[in-house]
């Protein structure tokens, strides 16, 4: 017999194609702020066709948002959605942006950041993309110092905690997370303060400036991230109507 391929079936597929697609773009991070796409509002739209066509559309608060910030949000975006099984084609495109067709374009034909934008950059966005996994490393350390010390542990034990030492949370597995993209200790008997370029454990000595500067960093992207947040809903009031089909 020949199976019968059913309406109700291929709906059903489709759907739990579109909710993993939406999944895929929420592990994209703004590369800034580091939070998820989906929680900043900035994807706009999201389905996938019978055929297995995803189409996803990104917005920014502004229309002049860095480039490369762009670049890089759009590019970790289409391999996300690429990456999901049931995707046959994947179309991401930025919509209202100064730079949206040269960023479209390249990510589209997978030129990369230099060759979409001859002549106006001249370095890939590799190192980039690493200083800022380093400040969430730093604004992470901050979150998770802050639950040490409200546990009731002395600010100068910090040094002689391991990672494993922290109480057991979303942020200090997120922490984890970014150390180990940077090929940073991040294994629970590992040092809880460590340097976010070499990864040595941080020094007695050093530990004040070291606090001090995830501190600065915890609040400056806290900061950003509520600025970005009121932009995006001024410039779209009604964002909380986006085309989410799940």
């Amino acid at each position: 017999m020949t199976a019968v391929d059913l309406p109700g079936a291929r709906a059903g597929r489709t759907a739990a194609v579109t909710s993993a697609v939406w999944s895929a773009l929420g592990t994209v991070r703004d590369p800034e702020l580091d939070e998820p796409l989906t929680d900043l509002g900035f994807v706009s739209r999201a389905e996938v066709s019978r055929a297995g066509r995803a189409v996803v559309r990104l917005r920014l608060p502004t229309y002049f948002c860095a480039p490369n910030f762009a670049f890089l949000m759009v590019a970790d975006a289409y391999d996300a959605v690429s990456a999901v099984p049931g995707v046959r084609e994947a179309d991401v495109a930025l919509d209202d942006h100064f730079a949206a067709d040269a960023i479209n374009r390249g990510v589209a034909a997978r030129a990369g950041f230099v060759a979409s934008f001859e002549g106006e950059a001249v370095d890939e966005l590799d190192s980039l993309r690493a200083d800022f996994v380093r400040k969430a490393v730093l604004a992470g350390t901050d979150r998770v110092c802050r639950a040490v010390l409200a546990a009731g542990t002395d600010r100068e034990r910090l040094t002689e905690l391991t990672l494993g030492d922290a109480p057991e949370s979303p942020d200090r597995e997120r922490l984890r997370d970014r150390r180990r993209e940077l090929g940073l200790p991040c294994a629970d008997d590992d040092p809880l303060l460590v340097d976010p370029v070499s990864g040595s454990a941080v020094e007695p000595a050093n530990l004040t400036r070291h606090l001090g500067f995830a501190r600065l960093t915890r609040t400056s992207q806290e900061a950003n991230s509520g600025v970005c947040r009121g932009m995006l809903h001024a410039r779209y009031p009604h964002s909380e109507d986006r085309e989410d089909t799940r």
